[in-house]
């Protein structure tokens, strides 16, 4: 008789020395996320964002985004009688992760609440329940940012926004009106353009009824087909314009919406981004006619914002997952984490981690300020969410990857999940203007807009003399603004520079000395390699990763 072995033993061996799983754990445990919420006028939500935490880091949930995206979406053309029907199938997990998220409010909610706020609560509640799948966080992004362009055509806003800042999921394509609940998407790009949308070609028919187009075109990159409305970009007689496109009608027939393929993509693969084509689509004009990129600025700034917090949020997963396998794991003696070069990069990581996650909710309570008719804080907004949006996006890779590795082999198998963050990580720098584009949108505003470089001065200002090294940064910067002789060339090391003091400005207003003192010797004193794990000696390692990861306090 075969003996039966128990699940921990093998014939040739015992597993020791692995790490067990981290879930359940709180992904709120967080200060930079903690702090950063009350400092900008959200701290009543508090125990609503720690419960979400600890829902996303529970067993269930993690399960789930493991589930959504091994189990991609899958295109229906047709129904098995020959009729087009152009619907995408998820797998349930997919549809738990988005209705918890819009039962959460991470959706169009805060349009809905006039509190302060709101809008940070909301940044707050991504930053945790990000921490489970980015994918369905397409959608939500998308219908957050569809409402104040909406808004631009106030008979449509009166039908729709109350459907939009819903906290009810109700998938299925069926009339909108009769739903309780809507998620918008967005075609904007084609194939020959990309982020160059005025050289769009869908053309926009008007009809003898007023305000509604026919479209006739293609979308190259149109994430999230089956939401129940769309924003599209098209070519109206006075120029480029803006619509909403519902997918079906309100007479209950399917508008026309067809959908050639799905992307295969490097990651976000629980997410269908998709080709669509219109083909005497009827279509709503949103905004005035020729003024198409001028009504969605606003939900560029939305987007853009997400952008970041998804980065924050995948460098706060990651950086969680490398302290929790490192606390576990011994090699040569002693764990990993007891390790001074492995201390090294893990404080490295940490100081990256809540540099991003500190800027993100400064941009928040921004956002929500400005909303609210902050001027001040619009023209900080309007600059500060483009720098971000270049340097924090451009970050996530390589943080991913060294937090990947600190996990050595078992970091590289599908089981661990560190593959599908570090697949995810490039996607936040590409969605709603590469590197370069926004980048280019920093020089616009400086040139266009004088009051926002103002504004972001005005900000920097706030830490004057705390720390020389920052100090030194901010004159590097104004220099650097004299002299813009080759702008475009030298935009990247501009931004850079812009994001770097502006990271550095808030530790050093909010941030424990340890954090704020590494921060600026590093990113703005140069006492750095070209790698994570290349902190000065005279860092205080122990005072960053007790700050960073709770569990390594006990350790020296």
């Amino acid at each position: 008789m075969v003996p039966i072995l128990a699940p921990e033993q093998s014939a040739t061996h015992d597993v020791t020395n692995q790490a067990p799983s981290l879930a359940p754990y709180d992904a709120a445990d967080d200060a930079a996320l903690l702090e950063g919420l009350r400092r900008e006028g959200a701290g009543r939500a508090e125990e609503d964002i720690r419960r979400l935490g600890r829902m996303a880091g529970g067993e269930e949930a993690q399960e789930w985004g493991e589930q959504a995206d091994r189990h991609e979406p899958e295109l229906r053309t047709h129904d098995r009688f020959g009729n087009r029907i152009d619907e995408v199938e998820f797998h349930p997990a997919w549809h738990r992760l988005l209705g918890t998220a819009v039962a959460e409010g991470l959706a169009a909610a805060p349009w809905a609440d006039d509190r302060p706020g709101a809008h940070v609560v909301r940044t707050a509640g991504g930053l945790a329940w990000g921490h489970t799948d980015a994918g369905h966080g397409c959608p939500t992004s998308m219908t957050y940012a569809a409402v104040p362009a909406l808004r631009k055509q106030p008979e449509l806003a009166a039908v729709y926004e109350p459907l939009l800042v819903s906290r009810v999921y109700e998938p299925g394509l069926r009339v909108p009106a009769e739903k309780r609940g809507l998620l918008a998407g967005m075609g904007m790009t084609e194939k020959q353009g990309g982020s160059d949308v005025r050289t769009n070609t869908t053309a926009a028919a008007p009809t003898a009824e007023p305000g509604v187009h026919t479209l006739r075109g293609h979308k190259w990159f149109t994430s999230a087909p089956m939401c129940d409305v769309f924003l599209v970009l098209a070519q109206a007689p006075g120029g480029l314009s803006c619509f909403l496109v519902p997918r079906i009608l309100p007479d209950g027939s399917r508008n026309t919406f067809r959908i050639q393929r799905l992307k295969d993509k490097l990651g976000n693969r629980s997410n269908a981004s998709s080709e669509p084509e219109f083909d005497n689509t009827v279509a709503w004009l949103v905004g005035p006619e020729g003024q198409g990129v001028k009504t969605i600025i606003e939900m560029v700034n939305c987007t853009r914002l997400d952008c970041v917090t998804m980065s924050a949020t995948l460098m706060r997963k990651t950086l969680v997952e490398a302290g929790h396998h490192t606390r576990h794991r011994s090699a040569f003696g002693a764990p990993l984490i007891d390790q001074p070069l492995m201390r090294n990069v893990l404080a490295d990581l940490a100081l990256e981690s809540e540099a991003a996650t500190t800027l993100t909710l400064r941009l928040a309570g921004a956002a929500d300020r400005a909303i609210r008719g902050d001027a001040q804080e619009a023209a900080f907004r309007r600059i500060a969410t483009a720098v971000g949006k270049y340097w924090v996006t451009k970050r996530g890779p390589a943080f991913t990857t060294e937090a990947l590795e600190c996990l050595g082999g078992n970091g590289y198998v599908e089981e661990s999940g560190m593959p599908r963050h570090y697949r995810e990580a490039p996607l936040l720098s590409i969605w709603e203007g590469s590197g370069n584009v926004n980048a280019l949108d920093v020089l616009r505003a400086l040139g266009r807009a004088p009051e926002t470089g103002e504004a972001l001065f005005a900000e920097l200002a706030l830490a004057h003399g705390a720390d020389a090294r920052l100090d030194a940064a901010v004159i590097r910067l104004k220099d650097r603004l004299r002299d813009l002789s080759d702008p475009e060339t030298g935009a990247r090391r501009l931004v850079e520079l812009m994001a770097l003091a502006l990271q550095g400005s808030l530790l050093v207003r909010h941030a424990p000395a340890a954090v704020a003192d590494a921060f600026c010797a590093t990113r703005l004193g140069g006492d750095w390699g070209h790698s994570f794990g290349t902190l000065p000696t005279a860092s205080d390692l122990t005072a960053i990763l007790d700050r960073a990861l709770p569990d390594t306090a006990a350790r020296s």
